[in-house]
């Protein structure tokens, strides 16, 4: 069966947390301020988003500060995008080991994602409700930021020297073909809307249901192949900072990347958001809901200057983030990989393969008992609830058979429902 991209690491030359050190060292300030704004436009009022700039990995701690914002673009209804935004990040929190330091935290940030979204889907779903919808969830810790991301609503990130980078993957399946596959391969129909006569119209749809996307949370009358598996990237800035645009498809529909950053450059976040939604429906209309956060990345000593006005405080923030840059700005330590105007890619997976997102013989809790779920976080007495139907009538313990981490039955059930081997509704052992 296709599948998306297998898991691409591109490890930066040193060590996260050797770079983390090398900044301080090098008299960078690992904790940057961030502004942030936000704007949007309602036609059938299904986009939510969430702005959450002060939480902390250890109750009480500042150092452990880090921040979230996302963007939800609910369809069928307002129930799926409303529940993400409430308990989503609360999920993925779940998932994270205790009591470890930042290092750890950001490595185990990607799966504690995964298994967020997926928990996220599994818990919406039960409601019994059909709404669904794309998410983009964005952790900011210093300057790692990491996003995942299901469905089409973007997160973009604009750098020094005006390079725009694409932090997701649309998930349409117009447009991305290893998707198309895949969902095909697990039991769905992908096809237009068929008129009368026979006319086919409209973007590609998986069938039944008529979904464009090909992953979502929620959607829970269109087939277990329209998976809540994130995309997740994670990346960390150099010491002059950057600005994120994350928006929903209102916004990407009328304006390239390229486009929604250059609209809003050297403006502040707030403003920066109202001009990149007012530049989008100026070129095509209000066809859809458009929602947009700006977050910038600013490092706290370029923050402020007594020396400087107001308007000219302003201007060298502009001219830090988005100044051109000059060939001495790229700097090198030791003959080694150039830290200053740049961009560390750390981590990005986007396959929908829960064992491959997961990892073999992985757990996300340190020190995890032997029978927690990996996603759900539930601890199970020995042979409480481990058998699971094979799919031949007999029963057989979900612990082993497929290399991954421990499953409980329900997200054992959610996981082979995935990738096409029977339906999560399925009944029990006979």
């Amino acid at each position: 069966m296709a599948t998306a991209a297998k898991e691409r690491r591109l490890p930066p030359a040193l060590p996260l947390a050797t770079l983390i050190g090398r900044e301080l060292r090098a008299g960078g300030s690992e904790r940057p301020t961030l502004r942030y704004g936000h704007a949007g436009f309602a036609k059938r009022g299904e986009d939510y988003f969430l702005v959450k700039p002060d939480c902390l990995r250890v109750p009480g701690d500042p150092a452990s500060a880090f921040s979230v914002f996302a963007v939800f673009d609910g369809h069928n209804g307002v129930s799926a995008a409303v529940y993400s935004k409430e308990h989503l990040l609360e999920h993925v929190m779940s998932a994270l080991p205790p009591d470890i330091g930042r290092d750890d935290w950001l490595q185990a940030l990607p799966r504690a994602l995964v298994a967020g979204f997926v928990k996220a889907d599994i818990d919406f779903q039960r409601k019994g409700e059909v709404s669904g919808t794309t998410a983009t969830l964005v952790v900011i810790d210093g300057f790692t930021v990491t996003v995942a991301s299901v469905g089409d609503s973007r997160c973009i990130l604009d750098t020094q020297g005006g390079e725009v980078q694409l932090l997701t993957v649309d998930h349409r399946l117009e447009e991305n073909e290893e998707e198309r596959e895949r969902v095909t391969a697990s039991g769905g129909e992908v096809g237009r809307l068929n008129l009368f006569g026979g006319q086919e119209v409209g973007p590609l749809r998986c069938w039944p249901g008529g979904l464009c996307l090909s992953r979502s949370i929620g959607d829970m009358d269109v087939g277990e192949f329209i998976v809540p598996i994130p995309h997740v990237k994670q990346v960390k800035l150099s010491n002059v900072g950057g600005r994120l645009i994350i928006a929903s498809d209102g916004i990407w529909d009328a304006l390239s990347n390229e486009a929604a950053a250059k609209a809003c450059r050297g403006l502040p976040a707030e403003l920066a958001a109202k001009l990149v939604v007012k530049q989008a429906l100026k070129t095509s209309g209000l066809k859809d809901d458009t929602t947009c956060v700006v977050v910038d990345i600013i490092p706290s000593d370029h923050l402020t200057s007594p020396q400087l006005s107001p308007k000219k405080n302003q201007n060298k923030l502009k001219s830090l983030l988005f100044r051109r840059r000059s060939h001495s700005s790229v700097g090198k330590l030791g003959g080694k990989s150039a830290s200053f105007g740049s961009v560390e890619e750390l981590f990005e997976e986007g396959s929908a393969m829960l064992e491959e997102r997961l990892g073999r013989n992985l757990s996300l809790k340190a020190a995890s008992p032997p029978f927690r779920c990996a996603i759900c976080q539930v601890d199970q007495e020995p042979f409480e609830g481990l058998m699971t139907d094979n799919g031949d009538g007999y029963c057989s313990s979900p612990y082993a058979p497929w290399g991954g981490p421990y499953l409980c039955l329900d997200c054992r059930k959610k996981k082979d429902a995935m990738e096409g081997k029977r339906s999560s509704h399925s009944t029990a052992c006979r």
